[in-house]
């Protein structure tokens, strides 16, 4: 007997260990199998962007997930033709990391060296907005960029006065700039900041009562005058778009011209013809140059490294308003009217400026 009870406590003692090991199994099962991480990649930028999200749930979705992000040349161009923000793009640049940009080459005399004149690197390996400085006092200082913004009017683009006077187009930019969220330009006297870009509505419909095939696009800058007031009428700029994303610097330069003021309400760049609906096309092939009227400004222009020269008047520029912008080195170069009414890519670089006043007694 005392055998037996022997025998049966084993058993139930065997049957306990069992059971309890067999109830553990499915904890281990669950800690010892994890699922593989995943990265989010370019083609998941392009979906949510083709789904409609949110410029910032995306960058958001960018800087919060692990990514494996192609940014090479061809991988951004693919991302900027497919809708990607500059942005998003520069969120994508900063998660992936990437090298610090190139030192400017030293121009020769009599331009200031790079050194004196150089506009802020920002942040290596991030892509970034083009930056103009001027120097002034023997110090470089950094002017805000503002976003040029846009109307349509049926004056056809003969000269800059008669589109200053066209009250339809210019009542059209006065009240987008009273919707547009507008940071104030420092005086040039005042101390150096970072370069601010104006934001401001771009595209203004329902013009006219009779729309047409072909309408005349206006370039304009709001406010009457530019805050930033020069004492000489000989400035040098030091101008630097080397770091854009989805843009190929040899594409442009820069160069200056002559604002027109229309109606103490804004500031004229230029203007072309193209369809009504150019500014909605996402295809490249408006362009926008070949026709453009504006008053340039005769410069003396120096390469210093791939996107960055130094920009001068060729001589003694009289009182009144000027800017500061980046033009197709090709009058035939295509842009897409869509970049163009996003202000992203090409059109970031056509729609940006830098205005400036040169005083009436400017030395």
């Amino acid at each position: 007997m005392k055998k037996s009870i022997e025998a049966l406590v084993t058993l139930l003692a065997w049957l306990l260990v069992s059971f309890a090991a067999w109830g553990q199994q499915p904890h281990k099962a669950a800690t010892t199998h994890k699922p593989a991480a995943s990265f989010i990649t370019n083609a998941d930028v392009i979906k949510m962007k083709k789904a409609g999200l949110a410029e910032s749930t995306i960058i958001t979705t960018i800087q919060t997930r692990k990514s494996k992000f192609d940014v090479s040349p061809d991988g951004l161009i693919a991302l900027h033709r497919a809708g990607v923000t500059q942005a998003e793009l520069d969120a994508m640049i900063a998660a992936s990391g990437g090298p610090a940009p190139t030192a400017a080459v030293q121009p020769s005399s009599p331009t200031p060296s790079a050194a004196e004149i150089a506009p802020s690197q920002g942040t290596p390996g991030r892509s970034r907005l083009p930056v103009v400085s001027v120097m002034q006092n023997g110090s470089p200082l950094e002017l805000p960029l503002e976003k040029t913004q846009l109307a349509q009017t049926k004056t056809k683009p003969t000269s800059m006065k008669s589109l200053a006077s066209d009250s339809v187009a210019m009542q059209a930019l006065t009240a987008e700039v009273g919707t547009a969220t507008n940071v104030a330009a420092s005086h040039i006297n005042s101390s150096l900041g970072s370069s601010t870009m104006q934001q401001g509505a771009t595209i203004f419909s329902g013009l006219m009562s009779h729309r047409k095939p072909a309408v005349t696009f206006v370039w304009g800058i709001p406010n009457p005058s530019s805050t930033n007031i020069l004492q000489t009428s000989t400035p040098n700029f030091a101008v630097d778009y080397s770091n854009v994303a989805g843009v190929n610097s040899d594409d442009f330069e820069p160069t200056m011209v002559k604002l027109t003021p229309a109606q103490s309400s804004c500031r004229i760049v230029g203007a072309t013809e193209g369809k009504e609906d150019a500014t909605s096309n996402p295809a490249a092939d408006w362009q926008i140059y070949s026709s453009f009227l504006e008053e340039r400004v005769a410069v003396k222009l120096q390469k210093t490294a791939k996107g960055r020269y130094h920009i001068a008047p060729a001589s003694s520029l009289m009182p009144g308003e000027y800017a500061v912008v980046l033009r197709p080195v090709s009058k035939s170069k295509r842009f897409s009217g869509g970049d163009v009414a996003r202000g992203q890519g090409d059109g970031l670089m056509f729609d940006s400026a830098w205005s400036f006043e040169v005083s009436a007694d400017a030395e």
